[in-house]
């Protein structure tokens, strides 16, 4: 009797299985545990300057946005001239930098957990459009730093991030060759250079009109249910090959 209900009987429970599976929507409109997110995402009114277009819906404070905007901020004491004098056009894109990974609730796909003292989750390979990348580059490439990799070898002796010793200062252009390598290298591979163009629904925008809806919500929605498919896919037969074998061993 037993070897006549095991293949229904497996059916139904691979197919209870495969239901069970965590839904690709558990990865949206999320904040990341880290040092001074938000536990969720909510409306944030009076955010600061280029953190404005997150205001519907943020994951950062009212005053993290304000510290974004600091030379040597209270956030991170991150000295932007430690090579000199930076660029104000190319410190408008580290501000913004700063305001995607502190308030946007669209990074769900991309956060992995850490085990690092200021924080317990961060983003890895962030598709960033193209274009975002290129101007990044583009109005950074003349200013100067000593590092490709800003996330660590620092000197903190000061209090705030110093050249290491023998570091030496070079246009961005020397440590960044390409817009690619500045987007994958700066912050230990937070981000991914993307081959696709804003507005596509494939790549995550640094900057938009805070005026419009945040496209960033359709991006996350679409690598979400990306992710979640392949997990079933990839999950299935596995887990109906080991029910198969408990029910054979049961019968």
């Amino acid at each position: 009797m037993a070897w006549k209900i095991t293949p229904l009987l497996c059916l139904l429970v691979c197919v209870a299985a495969v239901g069970a599976a965590r839904p690709g929507t558990q990865l949206l409109n999320v904040c990341m545990n880290a040092r001074y997110h938000k536990e969720k995402p909510g409306p944030e009114d009076k955010l600061h300057g280029q953190c404005s277009p997150w205001k519907k819906n943020a994951c950062c404070f009212v005053n993290t946005s304000i510290e974004a905007h600091k030379d040597i901020s209270s956030l991170y004491r991150f000295d932007w001239d430690h090579c000199g004098k930076m660029e104000p056009a190319c410190k408008r894109h580290f501000i913004q930098d700063t305001c995607l990974y502190e308030c946007s609730p669209n990074l769900g796909p991309w956060i992995r957990e850490v085990n690092q003292s200021w924080r317990k989750e961060r983003i890895l390979n962030v598709p960033l459009c193209k274009e975002d990348c290129q101007s990044w580059w583009e109005d950074c490439r003349t200013s100067y730093t000593c590092k490709s990799n800003w996330h660590r070898g620092w000197d903190w002796t000061s209090g705030y991030n110093q050249c290491p010793v023998k570091a030496a200062c070079h246009r961005f252009d020397f440590y960044f060759p390409t817009p690619a390598a500045l987007c994958n290298e700066i912050w230990s591979h937070s981000y991914k250079a993307s081959n696709y163009s804003r507005g596509s629904g494939r790549c995550i925008q640094m900057w938009f009109d805070p005026i419009l809806d945040n496209p960033n919500e359709e991006v996350a929605r679409f690598y979400a249910e990306s992710m979640n498919g392949a997990g079933l896919h990839e999950a299935w037969p596995l887990r109906c090959g080991l029910l198969l074998l408990l029910l054979w061993l049961l019968s």
